[in-house]
């Protein structure tokens, strides 16, 4: 992990094609992003993302899902090495939590935020530290992208048709430019894409 003088804050989510992150079952319908999450070019560039961010932002589901699995990969031995390296830099990261319900953080290294998403952001980038991922919480990414404050988008586009669900980009998102940093295909066909903001 490294510290960097400008502090990215960067939205880290898996999209359909049709631009859902998940299916017309509901928030627990993500079987379809299961075959395009664990291929060699996912898991590639999950690990690139330890090497440059040293703070995560996660919702209370998001932060109860991830605390209840990824601790156990950490001391697994026999874990593919991507996904332990990942596991580990979980455990190690800073993680904030944005919770109304939440009163406590047992996993390691997580604290409950002191501000709305906003004003804590815009407090984490006054501190020394590397990148801000926002990981795979939707209601942070639309509020911090509303209030211009996501500087990178890595979306992992599957090539699924998913019909129905909650889509990211909803009407009335603030009109913004983004250019293509990178992009990389994946094994399932999925498309790993990141757009730096264009300032």
């Amino acid at each position: 992990m490294t510290e960097t003088s400008t502090r990215r804050v960067v939205a880290n989510l898996s999209l359909s094609l049709d631009g859902r992150y998940y299916g017309p079952g509901g928030e627990y319908d993500m079987s379809w992003v299961a075959p395009h999450a664990l291929t060699d070019s996912q898991r590639d560039q999950s690990v690139r993302m330890t090497t440059t961010a040293t703070t995560i932002l996660l919702g209370r589901k998001n932060y109860q899902g991830f605390g209840g699995f990824w601790p156990s990969v950490a001391q697994d031995e026999n874990a593919e090495p991507r996904d332990r390296a990942l596991a580990r830099w979980l455990d190690a990261v800073e993680k904030v939590v944005f919770s109304t319900t939440l009163t406590e953080t047992p996993w390691q290294n997580s604290r409950l935020a002191e501000h709305d998403p906003v004003t804590e952001v815009r407090a984490i980038r006054t501190q020394p530290g590397g990148d801000i991922v926002i990981q795979n919480s939707v209601s942070l990414i639309r509020t911090l992208l509303d209030a211009g404050e996501v500087d990178r988008m890595t979306l992992n586009l599957c090539p699924e048709l998913v019909g129905g669900g909650a889509r990211l980009f909803e009407d009335g998102v603030p009109r913004s430019s983004w250019s293509l940093g990178d992009l990389a295909t994946s094994e399932s066909g999925a498309i790993c894409l990141t757009y730096d903001r264009v300032r």
